[in-house]
């Protein structure tokens, strides 16, 4: 199953939730693969991965066969295929490719027999490299900032979801929507938790990812907080949406 994670907006825990719900399936024996689509490459950075010369922008270059760009992370069970800075300009040297928005879908055929899960982490933008992994994935995922303008953003999001369904994967299914930087202290956050779950029902997560120092602390160790500090209350988030996850793309299966 491929599955990635997209927001147009930065910073609302895209990357945070790729690299923990992947190591959190590595720790129950799944065969998980982290496909880094940002040019910021911070997923790479977080499984100390990061290597331009083996990166996903050499295989959209046809300078290294994707089977040749997957690296061992420390975590068992768990590869990456890095980003690099240069996948920005990706967007500008396929534009005259008229099979462009399947690239990576074509890619992806090659080694899914291998994995059990891909996780795609996109860029904060809605340019080719997120279509791209929108159209080679099963399904989306949704990360979603408890603040002002969330929802806002969310609805744009699955518009263009929808827009995607219909021209260019038909089988793309919305997996749900995280809340994340949750902070109960906040009225705002209770606020946008229930205008989400009214609006979205059951397709928001049940459990919310709290405001936590260590979460933001991980990446700079080069590790998945659930590595860095499995008892700390971002971490504990992360394994019960592992498990719900789990839940919802074997009932996603059963349809």
């Amino acid at each position: 199953m491929i599955i990635t994670i997209a927001n147009q907006k930065g910073g609302v825990g895209k990357t945070t939730t790729v690299v923990n719900l992947a190591t959190a399936l590595a720790s129950i024996d799944k065969k998980v693969l982290v496909i880094d689509m940002d040019p910021q490459y911070n997923s790479s950075m977080s499984f100390d991965a990061y290597d331009p010369k083996l990166s996903i922008y050499r295989v959209f270059s046809n300078e290294v066969k994707i089977n040749n760009a997957i690296q061992k992370s420390q975590i068992p069970n768990l590869d990456v295929i890095s980003a690099c800075e240069n996948l920005a300009a990706a967007e500008y040297e396929l534009a005259d490719d008229e099979n462009r928005n399947y690239l990576l879908k074509d890619y992806l055929s090659n080694i899914m027999n291998f994995y059990e899960y891909v996780f795609i982490d996109t860029p904060p933008t809605l340019g080719l490299l997120t279509i791209s992994s929108l159209v080679a994935s099963d399904e989306i995922l949704i990360p979603v900032q408890c603040e002002f303008f969330a929802l806002e953003g969310l609805s744009k999001l699955i518009k263009t979801i929808d827009a995607v369904k219909t021209n260019l994967n038909t089988s793309l299914k919305l997996n749900g929507i995280i809340l994340t930087m949750y902070d109960r202290r906040n009225s705002l956050s209770s606020l946008i938790e229930k205008e989400a779950r009214e609006y979205f029902d059951t397709n928001v997560y049940k459990f919310n990812v709290p405001r936590n120092v260590r979460l933001s602390e991980a990446p700079s160790h080069g590790l998945p907080a659930i590595i860095y500090d499995l008892k700390c209350s971002g971490s504990q988030a992360y394994i019960a949406l592992a498990k719900e996850f789990l839940e919802r793309s074997i009932h996603q299966i059963g349809k």
